[in-house]
């Protein structure tokens, strides 16, 4: 059950006179279908995923202009999708998240960047860098230099955001190389408003398609000998080419200002940052109005020599705002103002930190030390103060909370399926002793952190089994390999099971079969219920591909069943019988069945329907305090409130109103052998008449059995 995104459809509509207001990640999908995009691809990842999602559910607007949409399996093939660009007149776009979506894809875009392109190619990557990132922290800069594709960092500004997506593609044919754009978290994120654009139908697309092939041209293969032609044409064509564009189109800005003997060089994304730092020195306001003139490079990859070498010429020093490492721009205007011969100091890292998102503290600071450094009769004692004091106050109020806040690490939904296997793992491994787990990219990582604190690697998205493949084998016990579905149809099925079985590996692959890629906000997979277009089966299916390969061991358990779930991983670990045992874990991602609970219950109560509704408590009298439950679950609706015996001091536990009547805290108290002190209640609401009848019934007997006068019978839930 996908998000629904029927607000953000319909601004895909807006045409000429229309204004846009939106976020940044949806104006990027609205500048595609005004550039006359021909055929959209990719793989869901924070923060893009929303360009994908919403396309999904717009099936009719892409129809009417017909632009083929891809849902891809993984980055590889999203890149792969734009050698249609190669031979033909066709803008293509696909997009995936950040360092680790380009990794995947390197292959297919090293190729693709060599060959070169005839219509236009745009990548969109969502950077996914900083402290609040979900990624190793590399940047896409390194791929754009050594494929000698254009990289395009707008800043975060709605109309500069999809003035580069139509650019991109110009600047594309025009120099016949992919560009990729890059778009920060915040960027992906902030609001604005544009004016809108009718959409564009595609010189080249369903609704007017190719007549045939084109005519074989080997000069067009990524395969040598062409591609020692293709290497020097990237150098003598393709780059002055896109120099061209991007000063004949103005892509880059300079924001001018009084201070003309310093100067700025900023990645366009990090600009909104800057002004603001700017402004805590009272050098700009809200609107970018700055005394420092700012070379604003909205294009960080090529650079115009020309462009900064006459932006830097007559300052006395200009500070670089390259954000993370390594200082790939600083070094690049180092050379240019070198071969200039301008002596004009150059500063950046050192200043600025070395490594990490550039925060506005961190700005503040560098510009700060800056400005001492090279403007020093300019007074910004006060503004330094004011800093401070702000700094300062900031700190007080964290000593006034105190220090005996618990950290709250990230953990599962509420009722996840995953999270019962992880306490089936923890009961295994009290009987049977530790045993080297490879973690994987999805939810599950999640079990890394308290209170199961498992998982030893992360080596990436579906390789948890390949990364176990070398660890098993110097070891007396078997490792076990942790992946989602989605990551198994990413990337698990060749790179793990298929490697493992030609090897003859004997280890253990558990596989989360919960119905989507969750991680990413819940998208349809190849084995899903049913596909993103038209509800039905794709007739993919984990189990039946598994024995195809030739898996023989292999159990498909329901993620819930804790005693059955712990049997059989004991049983997979410890087994004389050698090869890959794969367990699949089924159980429905409960974010996605929530959704979907929450709409069909509305509907039912409305329509006066019968709906049952599980909830699980605790009894306070029965409940020891030990809370074993709670280290063993880790459930968020599970917590603990003061004991209401005065003659106990340990609190008790208790389950709060996010339950959602999974079921797992009691499962765990009857494999673990804990306490009886769970109880289920069912909630009735618009009860039949065999409801109200049945609850009579259950009253008169309690009160017969605790010796007290029977209850006068109470209204059924609903009534």
């Amino acid at each position: 059950m996908e998000r629904s995104f029927a607000k953000e459809i319909e601004a895909l509509r807006l045409g000429d006179g229309d204004t846009f207001r939106g976020e940044g990640i949806l104006a990027v999908t609205k500048a595609l279908l005004q550039s006359g995009v021909s055929y959209v691809g990719g793989y869901q990842g924070a923060p893009v995923s929303h360009l994908i999602d919403v396309l999904v559910q717009s099936q009719d607007i892409l129809d009417d202009l017909g632009i083929h949409l891809e849902t891809c399996t993984n980055e590889a093939s999203a890149a792969a999708l734009l050698g249609a660009s190669i031979n033909y007149p066709a803008r293509g776009c696909v997009t995936w998240k950040a360092i680790v979506g380009t990794n995947v894809a390197s292959d297919a875009l090293s190729n693709l960047a060599s060959a070169g392109v005839v219509g236009g190619a745009l990548i969109v990557v969502g950077e996914d860098y900083g402290e609040g990132a979900s990624v190793i922290q590399e940047r896409s800069h390194a791929y754009a230099m050594k494929s000698s594709m254009w990289l395009l960092d707008p800043r975060p500004d709605l109309p500069t955001i999809t003035r580069c997506v139509e650019h991109g593609f110009a600047l594309s044919e025009a120099s016949n190389t992919p560009v990729m754009l890059e778009l920060r978290i915040r960027a992906c994120h902030v609001t604005g408003e544009f004016a809108a654009k009718t959409n564009k139908p595609a010189q080249v697309s369903r609704n007017s398609r190719l007549p045939g092939p084109s005519a074989f041209n080997y000069d067009h293969l990524a395969h040598p000998p062409a591609t020692f032609m293709q290497e020097k044409l990237k150098l003598e064509q393709r780059l002055p080419a896109a120099r061209r564009y991007i000063l004949d189109h103005g892509l880059n800005e300079t924001m001018p200002g009084d201070l003309n003997e310093v100067g700025i060089i900023v990645q366009g994304g990090l600009y909104n940052a800057l002004n603001r730092a700017l402004m805590n020195l009272g050098l700009s306001d809200a609107f970018g109005n700055s005394r420092v003139p700012t070379l604003v490079l909205n294009v960080t990859y090529p650079l115009l020599p020309a462009q900064i070498a006459e932006f830097c010429a007559g300052k006395r020093a200009v500070l670089m705002v390259e954000e993370g490492s390594p200082d790939y721009i600083e070094q690049a205007i180092h050379a240019i103002l070198r071969k200039a011969d301008i002596n004009t100091r150059l500063h950046g890292k050192g200043m600025l930190p070395e490594a990490g998102e550039y925060t506005i503290e961190a700005l503040t600071r560098g510009l700060l030390a800056f400005m001492k450094a090279e403007q020093p009769k300019l007074d910004v004692s006060s503004a330094e103060s004011a800093f401070g004091a702000a700094l300062d106050n900031r700190n007080s109020a964290q000593q006034l909370i105190g220090p005996g806040l618990p950290q709250r690490p990230p953990t599962f939904c509420t009722g996840c399926p995953e999270r019962p296997v992880f306490t089936a793992i923890k009961l295994a491994e009290r009987e049977i002793g530790k045993v080297h787990i490879a973690a994987d990219i999805g939810c599950h990582a999640l079990a890394t952190f308290a209170p199961f604190s498992v998982g030893h690697s992360i080596l990436g998205y579906g390789m948890s089994l390949a990364s176990a493949a070398g660890v098993g084998p110097l070891m007396n016990k078997r490792s076990l390999a942790i992946m989602g579905d989605g990551g198994f149809w990413h990337n698990g099925v060749l790179s793990g099971v298929a490697s493992a079985l030609f090897n003859r590996g004997d280890g253990v692959l558990v596989i989360m079969q919960n119905g989507y890629t969750s991680a990413t906000g819940v998208q349809y997979i190849p084995s899903s219920a049913g596909n993103r277009v038209d509800g039905q089966p794709s007739g993919s299916d984990i189990e039946g591909t598994l024995k195809a390969l030739g898996v023989q061991w292999v159990r498909r358990l329901r993620s819930y069943g804790l005693k059955d779930m712990t049997a059989s991983l004991k049983e997979a670990l410890t087994t004389a019988r050698k090869g890959l045992k794969v367990i699949i874990a089924e159980g429905e991602c409960q974010l996605a069945r929530q959704r979907r609970l929450r709409g069909d219950e509305a509907r039912a109560l409305k329509a006066g329907e019968r709906v049952l509704r599980t909830r699980f408590g605790i009894d306070d009298a029965v409940c020891t305090g030990d809370h074993s439950c709670i280290r063993l679950s880790g459930c968020p609706s599970l917590t603990i409130k003061p004991n209401p015996d005065p003659l106990r001091t340990d609190p008790v536990a208790s389950v709060n109103s996010g339950c959602v009547g999974c079921g797992h805290c009691g499962e765990v108290a009857h494999a673990a052998v804990l306490c009886p002190s769970f109880y289920k209640t069912e909630i009735v609401h618009n009860p039949t008449l065999w409801d109200r009848l049945n609850d009579r019934f259950h009253r008169m007997v309690i009160g017969w059995l605790d010796g007290s006068k029977s209850p006068a019978p109470q209204p059924a839930a609903g009534e």
